[in-house]
């Protein structure tokens, strides 16, 4: 029953085919040479599609781990008493940092930063921003004010509700933001190829640039795949959040 249930999990079987392209898709020279007959040079090699997977996991893991401390921080403080006033501000810079397009931000970051991975992670910072701290604010507001009252009555400080309470109840719903967030950002993080970054978006660049589809769709492939994984993680931690909570 086990051994059939393993065999089922479509978690397994992306993963399989993600390492099974990654370090397989050198040798489907004839494949993509069947797919795509006019092409000279049918599959990617200037870069290991392994170095370029690693890469791009790389700017992610980074942003992404910067997009939470930021947003869930700013979204705890503006539920706060002290910070209540500058919600609507939060809020504002959030939505602008996400509808500000990630080329834009490249193009004023570049001048001044160079050519390297740090203009690349600021704009996936800025872009990953809004779900967290919209997610964060409205986990917290969900808790009930009955829950606070007892709590409070019980002679906890603020600091203690929110480790205690707040931040165990709202942590789906924070969790939700955070699986946005970086759904976003690994199709986002092509962009850094552009500034001459390595990533899976190096060969949809080098193939939208010299019009070789072949290139386009086995980096679209492996980005993909590794947002459909990291889609299905979230849904089994969310899930195992739901059964500890007895819900």
């Amino acid at each position: 029953m086990m051994t059939r249930r393993i065999l089922t999990d479509p978690l397994l079987w992306c993963l399989l085919l993600l390492l099974a392209l990654v370090f397989g898709m050198p040798h489907m020279t004839r494949l993509f040479a069947a797919l795509f007959p006019a092409l000279d040079r049918p599959v990617y090699r200037q870069d290991s599609f392994a170095s370029l997977a690693f890469a791009h996991l790389w700017l992610v893991l980074v942003s992404s781990m910067l997009a939470v401390v930021i947003g869930v921080g700013a979204g705890i403080w503006v539920t706060r008493p002290a910070g209540r006033a500058f919600r609507p501000l939060l809020e504002t810079v959030a939505a602008v940092g996400q509808t500000f397009p990630p080329v834009a931000v490249l193009a004023v970051a570049v001048p001044v930063m160079g050519f390297s991975a740090e203009p690349a992670v600021i704009a996936l910072v800025l872009y990953g921003l809004l779900p967290i701290v919209q997610a964060t604010i409205a986990g917290i507001e969900t808790v009930p004010a009955s829950l606070h009252d007892i709590a409070t009555g019980a002679g906890m400080s603020r600091g203690q509700i929110l480790r205690r309470l707040e931040l165990p109840l709202a942590a789906p719903v924070i969790i939700s933001g955070i699986r946005t967030s970086v759904i976003i950002n690994i199709g986002t993080a092509a962009i850094a190829s552009t500034v001459g970054v390595k990533s899976l978006g190096s060969p949809i660049i080098i193939g939208l640039s010299g019009f070789n589809t072949a290139y386009v769709l086995q980096g679209a492939l492996l980005v993909a795949l590794l947002a459909i994984i990291s889609d299905m993680l979230f849904e089994r931690w969310l899930r195992a959040l739901d059964v500890s909570y007895g819900r």
